[in-house]
Formats: C-alpha cells, sequence, structure tokens
C-alpha cells in the first residue's frame, strides 16, 4: 500500500485493542458489508460493498494473529517514527501550477503560503525516493510546518 491505509482505522479499532474487541468489532462491519446480505442493490453499491468487506476482512486477518500484529505494529510505529512533519495532503504533479518566472511548480497552502520546488529538485527527490521505493515526493511550505505529498 502506498501511503498506507491504518489496518486499525478500517476497523474502526485502536492499536490498544484486545483480540476480542478486534474480533467483535471485524463482525460488526462484515455483517454490514458482506455480499450476500445486501439483498437487492445497485451495482455500484455491491461492487463499493464488496471492496470495503475484503478491505475489513484483509484487516482482520493481519490483526486477529499476534505475529502478523506484532509485525504490522512495527511497521506502522517505523512509519510514524520515519514521518517528521505533518502532512496536509496529497496530490499529483498535475494538480500543481507551473511558474515560468520562478521555474518551478506551486501548490497554494491552506496558510496562504506555497509548496514550491524546480524542476530539477523533482528529478533529484524522484532518484532519492526511487531508492526508497516510495511513490511519492514531500514538499514543505514555505511559510508554515505543513508539507504535501506530490505524486
Amino acid at each position: 500500500m502506498s501511503v498506507e491505509k491504518d489496518l486499525y482505522a478500517i476497523l474502526g479499532a485502536s492499536p490498544t485493542d484486545s483480540v476480542q474487541q478486534l474480533r467483535h468489532k471485524y463482525q460488526k462491519l462484515a455483517l454490514q458489508c458482506h455480499p450476500d446480505r445486501l439483498g437487492d442493490v445497485c451495482d455500484i453499491v455491491a461492487e463499493t460493498s464488496r471492496k470495503m468487506f475484503l478491505e475489513i476482512d484483509a484487516a482482520w486477518k493481519i490483526l486477529c494473529e499476534d505475529e502478523t500484529r506484532k509485525t504490522y505494529d512495527q511497521q506502522r510505529r517505523a512509519r510514524e517514527l520515519k514521518q517528521d512533519w505533518p502532512v496536509d495532503s496529497v496530490v499529483s504533479l498535475e494538480d500543481m501550477t507551473w511558474d515560468q518566472d520562478e521555474l518551478a511548480y506551486t501548490y497554494s497552502c491552506r496558510c496562504g503560503g506555497q509548496f514550491s520546488f524546480s524542476e530539477e529538485e523533482l528529478e533529484r527527490r524522484i532518484d532519492e525516493e526511487k531508492t526508497n521505493e516510495s511513490q511519492h515526493v514531500v514538499v514543505c511550505c514555505d511559510t508554515c510546518s505543513l508539507s504535501l505529498y506530490v505524486k
């Protein structure tokens, strides 16, 4: 998963929940969106529910076993420690504006500042991120502490 989904959030749970609490939340959600329990619904609702069910089931399969849960918790914690800035959003490069005068891509921050970087800087960061097998580049705002992921 890129910018991984939190498996606990998928189940509406917390990392401190016991396996029994996780099972209860899983069962409740699974009953709500299980394809066999939907009855007559349109194809879009059925497909959305099927995807939700698969996501819930996958999260449960990882969190219900001690060993896989421990591994997931370690990976989750490592991601949290690696990220030392608040991420405001994820945008694609196409969402950004090319500033011909500055020769840079820009994107407005909610604080009124700008996220910006040159094409040369983008290429350098992409090369760095490829070695980390990441699919995004982190850019910081020029006025506040927020950052965003650029895909």
